[in-house]
């Protein structure tokens, strides 16, 4: 099999399973529901957990498209780049989300009510970490889709892929930047699916890309 279309598969696969992840995703009042601390806990951490795994797969797809891409002009190198700098932001606020804001809600939960205010600035802290790490992963991610459309433009590949990243990630910096778009668990899981459209896109493209010329002459030059 190609690395086109191992990046393909990695691109498809990686992005649904983020998708299914933001669908399941419980929010900060689900936790703290009378009752429902531990069943939510476990749901929040194990999702993250996916999350976090994931995350490095879909590193690989993109590492696979932007060989597909790269050129004189390195846009693509330059995407990969700022993926790179999303990807550390996103497992950061993936273990604050799925696991510190976890420990942190079972410690209020469990302490006295006279001790309680001071968890609960804890996980309000906890929160605001979570976003600021979040409009990193955000505006990086949406940097780097557009340089990767950019190097689509320059090498004549999937010009309508090109355009719809180009937009939605311009636009999608522009209301983060603004402060129109709120990263809550509802702002983020748009953010999510915008992306997850122009990564499954690039994925099947990428999949059914014909092997660059020096794979094809590696192939012929194995014996056997």
């Amino acid at each position: 099999m190609s690395d086109e279309r191992k990046g393909g598969i990695a691109l498809i696969g990686s992005m649904a399973v983020l998708v299914f992840v933001m669908v399941l995703h419980p929010t900060a009042h689900d936790l703290l529901a009378p009752g429902k601390l531990e069943r939510v806990a476990l749901i929040n951490a194990t999702l993250h957990g996916i999350a976090i795994a994931v995350l490095p797969v879909l590193f690989l797809g993109s590492l696979s498209l932007t060989r597909r891409l790269d050129g004189p002009d390195r846009l693509a190198v330059a995407a990969l780049v700022a993926y790179g700098t999303a990807t550390v932001a996103g497992l950061i606020a993936a273990t604050l989300s799925g696991f510190a804001a976890t420990g942190v809600a079972r410690e209020m939960m469990a302490a006295p009510v006279q001790d309680r205010r001071l968890w609960s600035m804890l996980l309000e802290l906890n929160g605001h970490l979570n976003r600021a790490f979040a409009k990193v992963l955000t505006v990086a991610s949406a940097a780097a889709i557009l340089l990767w459309s950019a190097a689509m433009l320059r090498r004549d590949f999937a010009k309508g892929v090109a355009v719809y990243g180009i937009a939605v990630s311009a636009l999608t910096i522009l209301a983060v930047v603004s402060g129109k778009l709120v990263l809550d668990v509802h702002g983020y899981g748009l953010v999510v699916l915008t992306q997850a459209i122009w990564f499954i896109a690039a994925g099947v493209l990428l999949y059914r890309a014909a092997p660059r010329l020096s794979e094809r002459s590696s192939a012929a030059q194995r014996p056997g």
